[in-house]
């Protein structure tokens, strides 16, 4: 269990500083530049951590190299060539299938993958080719060239496609013969797409069943939600390029869910229209985490009203469309938010788990087709952030959890029968992890405060007992530079009670008897978090920037905030931004009892939620903090989106005193210290309306905010962009708060 530097108390989970160094050694040193630190500059590569590619081959695991694909010793850790580039060049020439252009030639190997655990082939490919070749015989035994398609989704079992093209969806099967499913796809009606703003865990719009026989779709009716009028401005007289926008309290969009089956070549359209109940009539609304039964002829998905707290489990014949069974419900009085598709227990087709917070914390559930609870799995006051997969001989679920420590993510093995779970890691830092085909063996990546990248393989035996082999330890790239001290703890909440925690980042060569400017970087917003037992905490490559030209960085992770169960997270309900705040002074306060902080140079720095926090910290705190930079930040949250901002604050209608306690129209003139708005003007997600109506509300109260924004790019900047936007950042408070 760590230990964390309580607010005022001497224990200090970890502080890294620079060794004691003699100037000559110091300025033998390098300092670092935004060309190394940031993710758009040119020497970003060069100073991340060794990293390795890897893939399972069933139970073997494979390192997919640029030039070549290694097969990796389990006992030892040692590599074999598989493969080479050239060979699968050579080897994609051959075949009755074989590629003839050298357009179709395989630029490396790290995107290679494995798709069938009993079966020597390898899958492959570049924009304009997709290959299987089995290496054994050395030649391709199957292609199609849809790789560049939008919306892409290859299905292993069926060999078959699904794409879309001009906004209609298409389905190639394994003898490359195409049948179109959709002819009134456009901008108004869109198939085979993520949907609800990717909102609800959804990351995509086709799913394909076990057997490939057949895809479950999105269809999005957006024809009635209003247009927002982005404007692109390269062509000589600038263009409308208007994006769907719903916001809060208006017109949504509609969504189905299809289902084309193979063999037939039909499609149909889930019944989704809900009974009416006892309690009164249930109207879903949104469609999320689609899941088919193991035999492909059931297909499951949570539905969700529009207020967001009434969320049920229903089952659909996959054949018919018609409703099959409500088989769970859960509300509560606040919302509900469904992540994670249920997941069949591989040994049982008559049960499965399901992921749930109705405890308090996000566990595991085992359930029965029939609805009937099974038992509950996991339980504590810790939540299961990822369940990885099954173990399947040993009748086990692999999870990462924080069971370990708030700031920790480890790995366990659960057993379905007992629910006893065995560590599967060191018990330190934050592990990711991938498990093989059995799930009998995983590779784990992990990183700690101090470590940078450490890549394990472990395998279980028949007790659950990890082996462990390891395979990377990678060296600190930063071992040449001039680097700060990185510090974490903890303090309490403005309610006395709960602990939160916090990162500092200082100069190398801090002095506690000198005054530092200091400044807050905050976001503050749901399903996100600042701190963590990684790398160097965490802590952003700016923050490393910043305590190089001589400030302190501060972070804290106030309640609304991820990963600390549902009370943690509800506290903001329909006034977000009030508790945050609350919770960001007393990380103020903490600041200011610090002899080192100059309380008179603060400032505070943050973007998207985070821009929303800075701003709202300098109006409702205008005293406090001197310079400030927000990022495209929410400025009223009747301009933002339906779902996520419905699910936080209820309509404008429903909750007009929090709407109206949120905004920061009003709040205007209160503006004293100076502050930077910047946004990327094509904005999709806080729509530049935001920041436009702040800025006019800010004339009409006769402040002075400072404005950049950054034409054609959205709610964060790409490429060599991001640097230039670090540059701006940094030197507005070198010219303000310095």
């Amino acid at each position: 269990m760590m230990k964390i530097k309580k607010q005022g108390a001497a224990a200090l989970l970890f502080l890294f500083t620079l060794s004691p160094l003699t100037m000559s050694a110091q300025e033998q040193k390098k300092l670092f530049t935004l060309e190394d630190l940031n993710s758009g500059g040119t020497n970003f590569h060069n100073l991340r951590p060794k990293y390795m590619f890897l893939e399972w081959w069933g139970d073997k695991l494979i390192q997919t190299d640029v030039e070549a694909c290694y097969l990796i010793n389990e006992k030892t850790g040692k590599k074999t060539t598989l493969f080479t580039l050239d060979d699968i060049n050579q080897w994609a020439r051959k075949g009755a299938s074989a590629v003839a252009s050298e357009d179709y030639q395989v630029r490396h190997l790290q995107s290679a993958t494995f798709p069938y655990p009993d079966k020597p082939i390898v899958a492959v490919g570049n924009r304009k080719a997709f290959l299987l070749i089995d290496f054994k015989k050395k030649e391709t035994i199957w292609q199609d060239s849809l790789s560049g398609q939008q919306a892409n989704d290859w299905c292993p079992a069926s060999r078959a496609t699904a794409y879309v093209d001009n906004e209609q969806l298409f389905v190639v099967d394994a003898d490359g013969h195409k049948q179109q499913l959709t002819t009134d796809g456009s901008r108004n009606i869109v198939y085979g797409q993520s949907v609800h703003r990717d909102e609800f865990g959804i990351t995509k719009g086709t799913f394909w069943s076990p057997d490939g026989q057949r895809l479950a779709f999105y269809r999005m009716d957006q024809s009635m939600v209003t247009d927002y009028p982005q404007v692109n401005i390269d062509p000589r007289v600038a263009e409308l390029e208007p994006d769907k926008y719903p916001m809060a309290g208006m017109t949504s969009h509609e969504v189905t869910v299809g289902i084309y089956d193979l063999q037939t070549k039909k499609t149909i359209y889930l019944n989704t229209k809900a009974p009416s109940q006892a309690a009164g009539e249930y109207s879903p609304v949104y469609f999320t985490n689609i899941a088919f039964a193991p035999d492909s002829k059931t297909i499951y998905l949570f539905e969700l009203n529009r207020d967001q707290n009434d969320c049920r489990l229903v089952s659909y014949n996959a054949e018919t469309g018609e409703r099959i069974a409500e088989l769970y419900r859960e509300t509560n009085p606040k919302y509900v938010e469904p992540q994670h598709p249920i997941l069949f227990l591989p040994w049982d087709d008559t049960q499965f788990v399901m992921q749930s917070q109705k405890d308090g914390y996000n566990h595991l559930y085992i359930y029965n087709v029939k609805g009937e609870l099974v038992k509950q799995l996991t339980s504590g006051a810790w939540v299961v952030l990822d369940v990885l997969g099954f173990d399947k001989k040993h009748q086990a679920v692999v999870i990462t959890s924080n069971e370990k420590h708030p700031l920790q993510r480890n790995l366990y093995a659960v057993d379905v029968k007992t629910g006893k779970r065995t560590l599967l890691d060191n018990g330190e830092g934050v592990h990711r992890a991938m498990l093989s085909d059995s799930g009998c063996r995983l590779y784990d990546k992990y990183s700690t405060p101090t470590i940078p990248n450490t890549i394990n393989m472990v395998s279980l035996s028949s007790k659950l007992s990890p082996v462990t082999t390891n395979l990377l330890q990678a060296p600190d790239p930063w071992a040449d530079f001039v680097v700060p001290q990185y510090e974490c703890g903890s303090l309490k909440a403005a309610d006395g009670k709960t602990d939160l925690y916090w990162r500092m980042v200082k100069p190398a060569d801090f002095t506690p008897e000198k005054k530092y400017p200091t400044v807050v970087y905050v976001y503050g917003g749901p399903h996100a978090h600042n701190i963590e037992a990684y790398w160097h905490w965490l802590s952003r490559p700016w923050e490393t920037y910043m305590a190089q030209k001589g400030y302190i960085v501060f972070v804290l992770d106030n309640r609304g905030s991820e990963y600390r169960g549902l009370d943690f997270e509800q506290a903001t309900f329909r006034q977000l931004g009030q508790i945050e705040m609350q919770d960001q002074m007393e990380g103020v306060k903490f600041l200011k009892s610090l002899p080192y902080v100059d309380a008179d140079r603060l400032g505070v720095h943050g973007w998207s939620f985070g821009g929303f926090m800075t701003i709202s910290l300098m109006l409702n705190y205008p005293d406090v903090f001197k310079v400030g930079v927000a990022g495209g930040p929410v400025i009223d949250w009747k301009w933002y989106e339906v779902m996520y901002g419905e699910r936080y604050m209820d309509t404008p209608e429903q909750n007009p005193e929090g709407y109206a306690k949120t905004s920061l129209i009003g709040k205007a003139g209160n503006l004293k210290g100076k502050l930077q708005i910047i946004i990327g003007y094509n904005d999709p997600t806080v729509v530049p309306q935001h920041a436009l109506s702040f800025l006019k509300a800010c004339a009409e109260a006769g402040t002075q905010p400072d404005f950049f924004a950054y034409p054609g790019e959205g709610h964060n900047m790409r490429g060599h962009n991001s640097v230039h936007l670090h540059e701006r950042i940094t030197q507005y408070f070198e010219d303000y708060l310095k």
